[in-house]
């Protein structure tokens, strides 16, 4: 379950197929599980904010004060993650106004800020650096800015561009095979194909989730929000308890 970490080793899991299949499942949970509070049970998207962003500073409290890599915590935290991210961007591009546009370019604006002084101050954004509370900040602020980012750009091509939910999906599917290709047959460095894959997961997931749970009209297949986030949760919990996880090691 924990790992003590030593030198070389980061407080994040290793980089692996199983990996990407848990971190799409969440954001796809962060999707349904965020309609769940802020429109099945009618909270709104300010209150559904402010009720995850308080489970998110618990739960990256408790990840950054660990002394150990700990898989538990850590995919609690990036479940915390897209699950505030999705009431967040809902919020600022549906209640106040600013349209998914306006949201998606103040979101990338300010992932790319995060990653560039996270570059500044400690001339890495490699996540096998990942080993001190000041790193994780960095680590966990970027993560939540593309979580954020990703519910907005995947409402964006699915609403603006009259793709649809299935389309979407179709969408950034290609983009991920893309991304995989780089990685194995170019000379891309293989921390921005990380980086670019992680941002577009978010967005592949809150396109899936959204066509599991909005109505046939709107192209999706009217799926229960609380069955499909309790099929999900319970895909997580089985795949983080078989699968092998460990903490990412420099080399």
């Amino acid at each position: 379950m924990t790992e003590r970490l030593g030198h070389g080793v980061a407080k994040v899991p290793a980089v692996t197929l199983g990996f990407w299949i848990i971190k799409i499942l969440a954001t796809t949970l962060g999707e349904t599980g965020g309609d769940s509070l802020s429109m099945s049970m009618n909270l709104g998207y300010l209150v559904s904010t402010a009720v995850f962003g308080v489970l998110f500073f618990i739960v990256v409290a408790f990840q950054i004060s660990s002394r150990h890599f700990n898989r538990w915590l850590y995919w609690a935290t990036i479940i915390a993650t897209t699950t505030v991210g999705t009431t967040l961007a809902d919020f600022v591009d549906r209640s106040l106004g600013v349209g998914y546009a306006g949201g998606t370019s103040i979101l990338i604006a300010l992932l790319l800020g995060s990653l560039l002084l996270w570059y500044w101050s400690l001339g890495t954004v490699d996540i096998r650096s990942i080993g001190s509370p000041k790193v994780e900040v960095f680590y966990w602020v970027t993560i939540l800015f593309s979580q954020t980012l990703g519910t907005a750009l995947g409402d964006w091509t699915a609403d603006s561009y009259g793709l649809g939910f299935a389309g979407g999906t179709v969408i950034f599917t290609v983009l991920l095979l893309l991304t995989a290709a780089a990685y194995f047959w170019t000379r891309i460095s293989h921390t921005l194909l990380f980086w670019i894959a992680f941002v577009l997961t978010r967005p592949f997931g809150a396109v899936l989730g959204d066509l599991l749970d909005k109505p046939v009209a709107n192209g999706g297949f009217a799926l229960s929000r609380y069955a499909a986030s309790a099929v999900l949760l319970a895909a997580i919990l089985i795949l983080v308890s078989v699968l092998p996880q460990r903490a990412a090691t420099s080399h």
